[in-house]
């Protein structure tokens, strides 16, 4: 077609204008849109909305309301509370009660006990303490001796006894050591080491010590045993069974045999105050 022909032009001016189909287009596209996002915002605006508010308020409000009223049953009917608690603790139990079987427990745990239901122990259950050996009681002192000379003379007479000697032997042991030491544990100042050990005084008689003077140079023993009373009167009793026929000698002749002492008739003095204590302690 060309733009000078009358039949051209004329079916241009016939020809609706293409803008305001474009426009009316374009108004039609975005009132779409519009209406779409209408769409989407109105569930927003529906929830903000005070009607809407106020028909949530009061669904919370009766929500709590059958809550509560269901406790305030429960604490005004306690039947109803404690059916579930009673069918959980029957069930717990039978639980227990499978467990115990299957791990083959001989004891059960004890369940503890308030301090005024502890059993207290019966007398046949109550550990006694061992008691202490009771301490033999000293002898009485007799014939004027002091309480340490008759714990001496009872030593000797112990000793004697123990190794089974007659009482004769007994008399002739406390007369020799009555003169030898007047029945006295006796340490000496020529020994120094005597000294260290429990004594009841010191003589200077050589080197003799103990109840009866015993001299360790002599082979009777070391310082230290001789310085034990009962060491002292054991060595003494075995020395006089190696004398022959001690038994018929005299007292003073019994005791000058075993010590072999310068002044062998010293001894006889002493035997009757011997006798008498040995009778007491027999």
């Amino acid at each position: 077609m060309h733009p000078d022909d009358p039949l051209d032009q004329k079916l241009t001016q016939d020809r609706p204008a293409s803008r305001p189909d474009d426009h009316a287009s374009a108004e039609r596209t975005t009132g779409r849109h519009r209406a779409a996002e209408r769409q989407r915002r109105r569930p927003r605006a529906l929830l903000t909305s005070t009607p809407v508010r106020v028909a949530l308020a009061v669904g919370v409000t009766s929500c709590l309301g059958a809550v509560a009223f269901a406790c305030t049953r429960e604490d005004a009917d306690p039947d109803l509370a404690r059916e579930p608690v009673a069918e959980a603790l029957a069930e717990r139990a039978v639980d227990d009660d499978r467990a115990s079987r299957s791990l083959d427990r001989a004891v059960s745990p004890s369940p503890t006990l308030s301090p005024s239901a502890t059993p207290k122990p019966t007398p046949s259950a109550t550990r006694k303490a061992p008691r202490k050996p009771a301490t033999p009681p000293r002898p009485r002192p007799v014939a004027g001796l002091t309480q340490a000379q008759m714990d001496n003379a009872k030593v000797i007479v112990d000793v004697g006894v123990e190794l089974k000697m007659p009482r004769r032997a007994l008399v002739v042991a406390v007369a020799t050591a009555m003169q030898e030491s007047r029945l006295y544990n006796l340490a000496s100042d020529v020994l120094p080491e005597s000294t260290r050990y429990p004594n009841q005084g010191s003589g200077s008689d050589h080197d003799s010590v103990g109840l009866f003077q015993q001299r360790p140079s002599s082979g009777w023993g070391t310082v230290r045993d001789l310085m034990r009373p009962s060491y002292a009167a054991r060595s003494f009793y075995e020395a006089l069974r190696e004398i022959p026929g001690w038994q018929q000698m005299s007292v003073a002749g019994a005791a000058q045999a075993v010590q072999i002492s310068a002044f062998p008739d010293a001894y006889a003095q002493h035997e009757g105050l011997a006798t008498t204590v040995v009778a007491a302690l027999t």
